[in-house]
């Protein structure tokens, strides 16, 4: 189970990238192409559509690896223990408007699922489950970050055990 987790990870990556490299090329492509007063629509639609792919794989790999920005300066003079506790409750918040962005994501891509982009055929749905896809890996990932906070919650910067639940 943790290879393929780690298989999906890598894969997540991979197609994060290609996703952006492709995306920078049609915005790119569009611009040299409007030089030259050639239109072609189609390519800014397809822009978009990887514009909402790569963002929201991107936050999910930013958020699976501790690169999202954090705010500590009310919790950094707290003591260990405390700090772990209140780091528990974000991540169960957080676990808990996930499950509420995917109950919601679904249904948008339900509802949108006969819309299209102008110029393409290709579902705004499709555009929409980016973010359901997206909030159920990040939900992994914050299962993880549960399972990691509870088994190294006795534990403090040190490696030594906190007596008491605070240093």
């Amino acid at each position: 189970m943790r290879n393929l987790y780690r298989s999906l990870c890598k894969a997540e990556v991979v197609i994060c990238g290609i996703g952006f490299i492709f995306l920078v090329g049609f915005v790119f492509l569009s611009a040299i192409l409007r030089f030259f007063r050639i239109s072609m629509s189609w390519n800014i639609d397809l822009a978009m559509f990887l514009l909402a792919w790569t963002a929201f794989l991107g936050a999910d790999i930013a958020w699976r690896s501790g690169q999202l920005v954090g705010i500590d300066i009310v919790t950094r003079r707290l003591p260990q223990g405390l700090r772990k506790i209140i780091a528990l409750v974000i991540y169960f918040i957080i676990l808990v408007a996930l499950v509420i962005i995917i109950i919601f994501g679904i249904s948008l891509a339900v509802t949108e699922r006969l819309r299209t982009y102008q110029s393409i055929p290709i579902p705004y749905s499709l555009v929409t489950l980016s973010i359901v896809v997206t909030a159920l890996s990040m939900i992994f990932s914050t299962i993880l970050k549960i399972r990691r906070g509870i088994l190294n919650f006795k534990v403090n910067a040190t490696g030594n055990e906190i007596q008491g639940g605070t240093e």
